[in-house]
């Protein structure tokens, strides 16, 4: 099963006989409970998903986004209607990255059938796709996590793994060297990280680049499967914008690794070291 799915092949799908769970995680950094917008209009059937509260754990030394106890989001996911044998497809406004989270965690629980929505609610309204205000009141689904399903990294495995194989920071690069920090105690990078924007993983329109120029992106960063340079992680600020680069190295032929705490939480410790500057070291 591919990781992403159009606007078009959405509609097929909701058409079909198998149609699939619809999640809305709509989600700004820092900004305003999207809620109220998810109830103004949402793709028909779709549950909303909160990604600060039901998709990740409190803040703390774990970092601004941790993960979720693996049994409480299990319960956020069948209330929102999640069956093991049922697909799911996730979408956000556009960006990507807090449908890539949702996309990660079920994946990571051993969800076999989860996509995300490429180029979110955006593109979906862009090829005519109805939006409905109407209260969704799904049947609890029977979905248990199982954890897993995909790579975890934690802070001691994400600097091995900057030393061994490739470690990708998803951040913007200002952030990457160490000239702005806008959010976490300082600036800068984890030793021998490869600056990765996942922004760059995108058109204009918020989808993905084709899987080729992808896969030939990553090459050149060292992480391409098993002719790179080794195993690959990827690691964000708190562990969002990371999943939609893991996203993208799906989409791109590539297994890669999350680093969930992120800088938040190994800049946290004054004792980790801090590389600036535009090179790995």
């Amino acid at each position: 099963m591919t990781a992403i799915l159009s606007a078009s092949e959405l509609t097929s799908e909701l058409a079909g006989p198998r149609p699939p769970v619809l999640l809305d995680v709509r989600w700004q950094l820092g900004g305003p409970d999207q809620r109220p917008a998810y109830e103004a209009g949402h793709i028909p059937g779709a549950v909303y998903v909160d990604l600060d509260r039901e998709l990740a754990g409190p803040a703390g030394s774990g970092g601004r986004h941790p993960l979720p106890e693996p049994e409480a989001f299990g319960a956020v996911m069948r209330r929102a209607g999640v069956s093991a044998g049922a697909p799911v497809v996730v979408y956000d406004g556009g960006l990507g990255w807090a449908a890539a989270r949702a996309w990660w965690l079920l994946r990571w629980t051993g969800h076999a059938e989860v996509r995300v929505l490429d180029g979110g609610l955006a593109a979906w309204t862009a090829a005519g796709g109805e939006v409905s205000a109407d209260a969704v009141s799904p049947a609890e689904g029977d979905f248990k996590p199982t954890p897993g399903g995909l790579g975890l990294l934690d802070a001691d495995g994400a600097a091995a793994l900057a030393r061994e194989g490739v470690l990708l920071d998803a951040r913007a690069g200002e952030r990457y060297r160490g000239e702005v920090e806008p959010i976490d105690r300082v600036g800068g990078h984890i030793p021998g990280a490869v600056s990765a924007p996942t922004a760059e993983n995108v058109g204009a329109d918020g989808r993905f680049l084709p899987a080729a120029e992808l896969r030939a992106r990553f090459a050149g960063l060292g992480a391409a499967g098993e002719g790179g340079r080794g195993p690959v992680g990827v690691y964000c600020g708190s562990g969002v914008s990371g999943a939609h680069e893991v996203l993208a190295l799906e989409v791109a032929g590539v297994a890669a690794a999350l680093y969930a705490g992120s800088w938040s939480e190994w800049s946290s410790d004054p004792e980790r070291p801090v590389a600036t500057g535009p090179l790995p070291r």
